[in-house]
């Protein structure tokens, strides 16, 4: 078996959060300045730590406006979908005895609130999220730190993720990385292996 280990980031990779985490955005920054920028503008905020994105906005109170981004993030929970053929994969990743995690921006409070609930969580035995580690991504440091509490080499691990930071995060921890098209159509990056659909990870375990 080629990859005992598999790491998964979370929104954009086994979520469709998009709309969720961009609308409840909006939402935070109309309720502060009385407007908020188009979606598109707010685009950069998908796959990094929410902390990370108010500094970005240059938000000055960032604990308070991101527990009211979490609440704001509540009237959205029911468009956050798994993506198609996600459960089914874990199902069989879990039957050949892979071990799987999450590397996630997503800080422990949003990840309780969120992902938690979700009914793919129990499949996750090792979690890494912001917070968690001296630098989130696209620094190695979560997926280093992932390595140290599976006790394994990068050559075990696979990192499955649907941003560009997720890509610098595997390829400087060493590990080799698969991208989630179905959560990015960006085909231009250089990565180790690119997945239309989830399904075709079993293919090369």
């Amino acid at each position: 078996m080629k990859y005992t280990h598999i790491a998964f980031d979370i929104d954009g990779t086994l979520t469709n959060s998009e709309f969720a985490v961009i609308q409840s955005l909006r939402d935070t920054l109309t309720s502060l300045n009385g407007f908020s920028p188009p979606a598109q503008a707010l685009s950069f905020a998908l796959g990094i730590p929410g902390e990370e994105t108010l500094k970005r906005l240059q938000i000055s109170d960032i604990p308070t406006v991101l527990a009211l981004w979490i609440k704001n993030l509540h009237k959205y929970m029911d468009t956050i979908t798994l993506f198609p053929g996600i459960e089914t994969l874990l199902a069989a990743l879990k039957k050949r005895g892979i071990v799987m995690g999450v590397v996630t921006s997503q800080t422990p409070e949003e990840y309780e609130e969120d992902f938690a609930r979700c009914p793919i969580a129990p499949y996750f035995s090792i979690l890494v999220r912001a917070g968690e580690t001296p630098r989130p991504k696209p620094s190695p440091d979560p997926l280093l730190h992932f390595l140290k509490l599976a006790d394994c080499r990068p050559a075990d691990v696979l990192y499955v993720g649907d941003r560009e930071g997720d890509l610098r995060c595997a390829r400087d921890a060493g590990v080799d990385f698969a991208l989630a098209g179905w959560g990015n159509p960006d085909r231009q990056m250089e990565v180790n292996y690119c997945l239309e659909k989830p399904e075709e990870l079993l293919t090369f375990l």
